[in-house]
């Protein structure tokens, strides 16, 4: 497999990426710092070595998915010919106006001859190009059925890493069978189009199962009300969707015409009730292992997320996890927590070395009374600012005054172990918003 260097094309580092030939790669920590700080190149970069499952691939993935985040996916899928390219730039345009960084991920058919993508988004994108909020990828199938690619979920994961909030995923448009979109986005919309007529039909058993929002996109031709009505006959025929917060989700049918923008507010309005209404209930977090990789994505669900243990020394400590075949996956200073982490994945979740870098904080001290060991045990899940308050509310004895900011930009607090049975516990949600400033001192 060549190795590969990203040039970005278009100025400011432009969002589309060509790729030539280059002996070598950076190593994984400095592609990371680069990503983490904005650089596009070092995006462009990242994603075509996971892509490619090239030398260091693992360890890059790795190092993507220490960091939380509260990225918002949205699949688009329908047939070919509906307007999925056009509507995911008025999609683009709206978020933007928002202040919202972007991702997007093209899945285009294969070249029979280079095996590169076969149509033209890059060309159809270039109105964005010196924006650094949009970051546009177009990449071929190479094979893969479903209307994906096999490493979509990991291109979406370094995506998110590089600070993306939102992330928009537009599938190749294979047909009925195009339905493995639901188990990577948080909100799957299918276009369809006026005049499809017996084509809804040949649909109803795949692919119009998995939508969360239909859009009945160019509404402005003739046949747009018969189109509406055809979905929603469709669905008098299925059975209501379960949805945590409402007792139901009966998918919306939205009209656009997409070469005006006109409806795109009414269907960024439904993308958000369809959010409110609960947390995602279907994204794995699909990413297939890169090859040599033993670290699995995060579920959605509430988790084990990473076994804290104090050390004295992260160096030694670290030589024993890898000849264990254990590898470090990211290393930070967190300066107001006075303490040195190291990441290392292990399986679904991770552990978390705590080295102190002043004898008189919170590792210090605890190295001081109690020796090397484990410190605590961290669960990930959602909506912890609800949570503190509650928890507060009942009297629950906790070790934080406020939720913080800690390594990788997530947001935590922690459980007294008088309240746990012994262990200190410490929750961990979603990442702060990016530029936001850290917390004034450790829990």
């Amino acid at each position: 497999m060549p190795q590969h260097k990203i040039r970005p094309a278009g100025h400011q580092g432009g969002i589309i990426a060509s790729v030539t030939n280059s002996p070598s790669f950076a190593p994984s920590g400095e592609i990371l710092a680069r990503l983490r700080s904005g650089d596009l190149r070092a995006l462009s970069r990242a994603i075509s070595i996971v892509e490619d499952g090239t030398a260091g691939a693992a360890e890059l993935l790795a190092d993507c998915r220490s960091f939380p985040s509260g990225a918002l996916r949205i699949g688009v899928t329908g047939p070919p010919g509906a307007g999925k390219s056009t509507l995911v730039d008025c999609l683009v345009r709206s978020f933007r106006g928002q202040g919202k960084a972007v991702g997007i991920l093209a899945v285009d058919p294969s070249s029979p001859y280079t095996g590169g993508a076969l149509l033209g988004d890059r060309i159809r994108m270039q109105g964005y190009a010196g924006d650094q909020g949009v970051y546009f990828r177009s990449m071929a199938t190479r094979g893969a059925t479903g209307g994906l690619t096999a490493a979509a979920a990991a291109v979406c994961e370094v995506m998110e890493a590089a600070g993306r909030q939102i992330v928009l995923i537009e599938t190749v448009g294979a047909g009925q069978s195009e339905i493995e979109i639901a188990s990577l986005a948080d909100v799957t919309m299918l276009v369809l189009v006026p005049g499809m007529g017996d084509e809804v039909q040949s649909l109803k058993a795949g692919i119009m199962e998995i939508a969360d929002i239909f859009v009945v996109n160019k509404a402005d031709l003739d046949g747009a009300d018969r189109a509406e009505r055809e979905i929603v006959a469709m669905q008098a025929l299925g059975k209501p969707r379960p949805r945590q917060g409402i007792e139901v989700w009966l998918p919306p049918v939205v009209r656009t015409v997409a070469t005006t923008g006109e409806g795109v507010d009414k269907l960024i309005a439904q993308i958000e009730r369809f959010v409110a209404a609960g947390p995602p209930t279907r994204r794995s977090g699909a990413a297939k292992p890169v090859a040599g990789s033993s670290v699995q994505s995060l579920m959605d669900h509430p988790q084990l997320d990473h076994i804290g243990i104090a050390v004295r020394s992260i160096a030694e400590a670290r030589g024993f996890y890898a000849s264990l075949g254990i590898p470090t996956a990211h290393e930070e200073t967190v300066e107001h927590e006075q303490v040195k982490t190291a990441m290392l994945p292990l399986g679904g979740t991770r552990i978390e070395l705590l080295e102190p870098t002043a004898e008189d904080s919170t590792i210090g001290r605890f190295l001081a009374k109690r020796g090397q060991g484990p410190h605590h045990l961290a669960i990930r899940l959602g909506g912890i600012d609800a949570l503190f308050d509650r928890l507060r509310a009942e009297g629950v004895r906790l070790a934080s005054d406020r939720i913080r900011t800690g390594a990788g930009g997530h947001r935590y607090f922690f459980i007294h172990p008088a309240s746990t049975g012994g262990v200190l516990l410490e929750i961990v949600g979603d990442s702060a918003e990016p530029g936001a400033p850290p917390s004034a001192g450790p829990a």
